[in-house]
């Protein structure tokens, strides 16, 4: 195959979230499985590092970050602000992208706001659009239209148009959440991933502190009754047709599934998990209609919760940048439903092309 029959990828990742790293990380696997021995006759990658205050770093530095294995160093020489500079577009080639790769998690990633820019480059990317990355990463949002399609969910209430630096108003949310909700709780910022700014809650005091903790990373919080629960998860790809993954299963140490934990080597991972064919099937039918309630297509991880005394299933989230690290679930399982991470990828890419 000549070069020029090859498709442009046009990766771009980091960003200003608070999942900057984990944005490296996933980028680098696209990278190696876009570039492997099955993959290479087929793609070529063009990068675009945005580093941690908003600058776009040019695709010959980009792509060097993608080939380091180690560290944060290199990368921390990219971090610097160019005094009076705001590089964006200007020498950024964006010419000659076939098809876009977003791997923004969080911030101007999963929210739709990448997926707005790039439409006005007129090309596909992998990867839903932007009213369905809104609403997946919106947490109050979801639940609400999640609600009014009675898919189950546990037990919430939502913060918004609250000044919680008033400590009147913090300590009147928090008397409403112990009158309405089953301690202990969870409050997680509406916007944010990878379990960051979320607090698990027995008493009063600790609720104040969560919800200030929160509202640290957004003015708009979820706060959710605490299960006793496994944690499921499954991968959803696809475009009019969506396709669910094998279910699979994280048992960790921890108290709950934090931050730590999920890039933690202590988790177990147990694909397919260990649940009857029934639960399995419902978990799928849950997904792929939840992801088609919110208008997401190309791919997304949806992730359950598995109540253990009453083995009911209630719907988490939705991912629809889900990570591609070493550790994360959404390569594994699609792995384990019998594409490898250089297959997944290649699949994504072609799923975008027939939009």
């Amino acid at each position: 195959m000549l070069e020029k029959e090859k498709k442009c990828i046009g990766i771009i990742f980091g960003g200003e979230s608070n999942e900057h790293y984990v944005s490296i990380s996933s980028a680098k696997t696209v990278f190696k499985a876009l570039i492997s021995k099955t993959n290479i006759a087929r793609f070529k990658v063009k990068a675009f590092y945005i580093n941690k205050h908003g600058v776009w770093i040019n695709n010959n530095q980009s792509l060097e970050l993608l080939k380091q294995n180690s560290s944060n160093e290199t990368m921390d020489n990219y971090q610097i602000f160019p005094k009076g500079e705001i590089n964006f577009p200007n020498k950024i080639e964006f010419q000659g992208i076939d098809i876009w790769f977003p791997l923004l998690h969080g911030l101007n990633g999963e929210d739709g706001a990448i997926h707005g820019l790039l439409k006005f480059t007129k090309k596909p990317l992998v990867g839903g659009g932007i009213l369905g990355s809104a609403l997946g990463m919106d947490k109050v949002l979801m639940k609400r239209i999640f609600s009014h399609l009675e898919i189950p969910q546990v037990n919430y209430l939502t913060i918004q148009n609250q000044d919680l630096s008033d400590d009147n108003v913090l300590n009147k949310v928090s008397d409403d959440i112990i009158e309405k909700l089953k301690l202990p709780v969870f409050v997680k910022p509406a916007n944010s991933g990878s379990s960051l700014g979320i607090s698990k809650a027995k008493t009063r005091s600790e609720i104040i502190k969560a919800l200030q903790k929160a509202r640290g990373i957004d003015s708009r919080i979820v706060i959710e009754e605490g299960l006793n629960i496994r944690e499921l998860e499954c991968g959803i790809i696809g475009n009019l047709k969506l396709i669910a993954s094998e279910i699979g299963e994280v048992s960790y140490s921890t108290d709950w599934y934090d931050y730590d934990s999920k890039y933690s080597m202590d988790n177990q991972i147990i694909i397919p998990a260990d649940i009857d064919s029934q639960m399995s099937e419902q978990i799928k039918d849950i997904a792929i209609r939840s992801c088609r309630a919110l208008n997401i297509y190309g791919f997304a991880r949806v992730d359950f919760f598995l109540e253990k005394i009453s083995n009911k299933i209630f719907l988490n989230e939705i991912n629809t940048i889900p990570g591609f690290t070493s550790k994360s679930m959404f390569p594994m399982l699609w792995n384990a439903s019998g594409l490898n991470i250089d297959q997944l990828v290649a699949k994504l890419v072609d799923i975008s092309s027939d939009l």
